[in-house]
């Protein structure tokens, strides 16, 4: 039998909450601005609620670790430290832009994918990851920066690659030479639990995850905002 892991994110404007139990993925999804402190809890006890559970019949509990909205990032760190520690099991940190990029991994294979979200201020979170079976590849580090500074050669000539998340909103503002190898934007695309779930399913499995107490956002940059 499969392990039962909850996973939520509050990491951009949408907040998610799922449980993957044998395989089978249930998720709450709602595009609630700025709500997330007053929604995040309820919509995790009822989507509990519904499976008749309660987060003493969970063996781990799965967050959008970031990048994101920084006050975003610490509501879904908080709620997690606490039902962790509540239920006495383990964490498991998500990249929410492997999230975007898992998103089109199945009807993208072998592709290679420009994951990015809109950091505010002017700049892009941003990561390239290659299609590999079972598993979404971090090609590099993920980066800020603003759109007009991408690397204009993230792959080689004549390669493309497929764009993802709010970051793509900054498309006009990258260089040229990086926008011809985008063969295909879905600028429309948010981390989502469920995609988190799945991932984390493979982590727990493999053996990767962590202690309560370590639990922490990463927002890839010094100066943050209250997004």
């Amino acid at each position: 039998m499969m392990p039962g892991i909850l996973a939520i994110d509050s990491s951009t404007e949408a907040c998610s909450c799922a449980l993957i139990k044998d395989g089978t993925v249930s998720e709450t999804f709602e595009i609630i601005p700025r709500q997330h402190a007053k929604c995040l809890l309820p919509m995790v006890k009822n989507l509990l609620s519904d499976h008749s559970l309660d987060f003493n019949d969970l063996q781990a509990v799965a967050y959008g670790q970031g990048p994101g909205s920084f006050t975003g990032l610490r509501i879904a760190a908080g709620v997690t430290q606490g039902i962790a520690f509540a239920a006495n099991i383990p964490v498991i940190p998500v990249s929410t832009l492997a999230a975007l990029a898992y998103q089109v991994k199945n009807e993208q294979e072998q592709a290679i994918v420009f994951s990015a979200l809109d950091a505010r201020i002017d700049e892009i979170y941003w990561g390239m990851y290659a299609s590999h079976p079972g598993s979404m590849v971090l090609l590099g580090k993920e980066e800020l920066c603003k759109p007009e500074l991408l690397p204009e050669h993230l792959q080689q000539e004549g390669s493309t690659f497929v764009g993802v998340g709010s970051g793509m909103h900054y498309f006009d503002r990258m260089p040229e030479k990086f926008r011809k190898h985008l063969s295909i934007i879905k600028s429309d695309l948010y981390p989502r639990a469920g995609i988190i779930a799945q991932i984390a399913e493979t982590y727990f499995i493999d053996g990767n995850f962590q202690t309560p107490e370590m639990v922490h956002p990463v927002y890839l940059r010094d100066k943050v905002t209250h997004s």
